[in-house]
């Protein structure tokens, strides 16, 4: 009886073992299963996150300057700029498309009473690029940019200041087909595009009711600043009478016809305007007359490069873009013009009708606009940084008045140094 007992508990004891071995060689199958497809869920997402990249700058900076009985002179000022540098980027097998945007916006505070506020920097820089990599490095790629501003620019002088830019007037659109080179080495990214189908449309858009506010206040201007500023009461009811008589002659259409249209006067100053070929005794336009228009879209040839270099909290990018028209010199105007109003006649114009003597305005292939911008950044404190900025532009077509108000086509530059808050991601 013992012995049936003992060989009965033998099998109970050996089941039973056996099936807790089964038990736990499903337990571990089990385990493994799930572990492994977590695992590749995980690679997944990791695989998802580094297809995307999305880095940056953000911050303000700020100085003041405070003076008391300081006998060198100068004013109380505050200066202050908000500035983002964003990039995103998404790279995934032979797809790559590229996002960046930058833009700032300052504004000074002097001690004074004429106009102590003022705009120091706006600026707004939009593009994005979109690339098929064919071979190792190299990207058909299509492009598309976009530059403006946010507020309405003046040219700050004494007495009243004129609007010399807003939103849309300028901007620049380009959209380009071209062959992207991108590298990088040592922390450092390279590339070079370049586009032999590049399109540009560059603007100086005013609508209607911002042309009757601002051709107004232009009319008027200076008078409205000498009763704004009138040293007493009867030099306010003097500047105060010639105001209304000078209005009277604006409503009737006078003073409207006088040259001072602010639509006109922006898009002869960014060149979007073109010349009339022939002569229209019609409508009275002749050979050499501006025809003022809000865009000028062209074709041409673009080339852009850009270094983008990061070590440790140090921050460099430089960026440089070029583009000329497919377009020749175009017809003399000298020409046409002596032909309708006689030998030598064009000399006699005024020199800033006499700038450009051929039909584009000087905008003909060989002749680049230039984009060239750098931008310096190093944090140190977490959260405390130091910037270095600087924007150079050459547009041909685009006038600048020097300090005499001669207008010509000018280099124009841009410095900016900072020390704010700021964060880099």
């Amino acid at each position: 009886m013992q012995k049936k007992f003992f060989s009965l508990s033998l099998c109970l004891l050996a089941a039973i073992t056996l099936s807790a071995q089964d038990v736990d060689k499903a337990t571990v199958t089990g385990n493994a299963d799930a572990a492994a497809a977590a695992g590749a869920d995980l690679q997944k997402l990791e695989n998802a996150e580094k297809a995307w990249k999305f880095d940056g700058t953000v911050g303000l900076n700020a100085a003041a300057t405070g003076l008391v009985n300081w006998a060198a002179g100068g004013k109380n000022n505050v200066n202050g700029i908000a500035y983002a540098k964003l990039h995103l980027l998404y790279h995934k097998d032979a797809i790559a498309w590229e996002t960046n945007f930058d833009t700032d916006f300052g504004v000074t505070w002097i001690d004074q009473k004429e106009d102590p506020f003022q705009k120091s920097s706006d600026n707004i820089k939009l593009a994005t690029k979109f690339g098929w990599e064919f071979h190792e490095g190299w990207y058909l790629t299509a492009l598309g940019s976009f530059q403006s501003q946010y507020a309405l620019g003046r040219d700050y002088v004494d007495g009243y200041n004129t609007p010399i830019s807003k939103w849309l007037a300028p901007s620049y659109t380009d959209i380009s087909v071209g062959i992207d080179w991108k590298k990088s080495v040592n922390g450092a990214d390279f590339s070079i595009y370049l586009s032999p189908i590049a399109g540009r449309i560059a603007t100086a858009y005013v609508g209607d009711k911002w042309n009757r506010k601002y051709t107004h206040e232009a009319a008027l201007g200076q008078l409205q600043y000498d009763i704004d500023h009138a040293a007493d009461d009867a030099s306010k009811a003097v500047a105060q009478a010639a105001y209304d008589a000078a209005e009277a002659l604006y409503d009737f259409g006078v003073l409207a016809a006088s040259g001072t249209d602010f639509r006109s006067s922006l898009q002869h100053k960014y060149g979007t305007y073109t010349y009339a070929k022939e002569d229209d005794i019609a409508s009275g336009i002749l050979a050499g007359d501006k025809l003022y228009r809000n865009f000028r879209a062209e074709m041409g040839l673009s080339f852009k490069g850009a270094i983008a270099y990061t070590y440790n909290d140090f921050k460099l990018s430089t960026t440089l873009a070029l583009f000329t028209p497919y377009q020749g010199k175009g017809f003399s105007l000298k020409e046409k013009y002596e032909d309708i109003n006689g030998a030598g006649s064009w000399e006699s114009r005024d020199v800033e009708a006499n700038y450009f003597e051929y039909s584009n305005n000087n905008r003909y292939f060989g002749h680049f606009d230039v984009d060239w911008d750098v931008n310096l950044s190093y944090q140190f404190l977490k959260c405390l940084q130091v910037t270095l900025s600087t924007s150079l532009k050459y547009y041909n077509g685009t006038l600048v008045a020097n300090r005499d108000g001669a207008l010509a086509e000018r280099v124009q530059f841009k410095g900016v140094l900072g020390l704010g808050i700021g964060y880099s991601f």
